[in-house]
C-alpha cells in the first residue's frame, strides 16, 4: 500500500549539506530515541547544522545532532549531543560503509522527519564540493532567479 506524503511531516533540513556536498545516493533511516527527545523534537528543537554520520562495528550513529532538552523532561533528558544510533537493513549499512571509506566521500543527514508516527532521517552519500563549485552553484542560482524574476514582470 502506497502512503501518501500528508503522513510526513519535516521536523528540520540541513541546509549546508546541500551547499557543502554533492550529494549522489540517498537512504532513508530510523533512529533510536528516548520518550523526551521525541517531545522535543515534536516541537522542532533540533540542529542539524554540524552533523555526521559514521558505521563502527556494523552500525551507523549519528553524531553532533543536537536535540534540545525538553523542558518538562527533568532527571529523563539525556545528553543533547549524544551519538544516537541509526536503524538500517544490513545491506544498506555494507553500502553506506563502502561509500564513506571512498576517498572525499562521507555520510551526511540531510533531513529528519516524521513518518507516520515514527522519526527518520534521510542520509546523503556526499562528496565534498570545492570553493569554485560552490561559486558556479551560487552562480547558477543568481542567474535563474534573475531570468524568473524578469519573466514574472514581463
Amino acid at each position: 500500500m502506497a502512503r501518501s506524503k500528508e503522513t510526513d511531516r519535516l521536523i528540520a533540513k540541513n541546509r549546508t549539506a546541500l551547499h557543502d556536498y554533492f550529494i549522489e545516493d540517498t537512504y532513508e533511516a530510523g533512529i533510536s530515541l528516548s520518550g523526551t527527545e521525541v517531545k522535543s523534537l515534536r516541537a522542532g528543537k533540533v540542529n542539524l547544522k554540524d552533523s555526521y554520520c559514521y558505521v563502527k562495528n556494523g552500525e551507523v550513529y549519528i553524531s553532533n545532532m543536537h536535540i534540545s532538552p525538553y523542558e518538562h523532561g527533568n532527571v529523563y533528558n539525556l545528553d543533547p549531543l549524544r551519538d544516537r544510533k541509526l536503524l538500517l537493513h544490513s545491506r544498506e549499512i555494507r553500502r553506506l560503509r563502502e561509500a564513506s571509506q571512498k576517498d572525499g566521500y562521507t555520510l551526511v543527514p540531510l533531513d529528519l522527519h516524521f513518518s507516520r508516527s515514527y522519526v527518520k532521517v534521510n542520509l546523503g552519500v556526499g562528496k565534498g564540493k570545492k570553493l569554485y563549485d560552490k561559486r558556479e552553484d551560487k552562480a547558477k542560482k543568481d542567474i535563474k532567479r534573475d531570468i524568473d524574476r524578469a519573466l514574472k514582470n514581463q
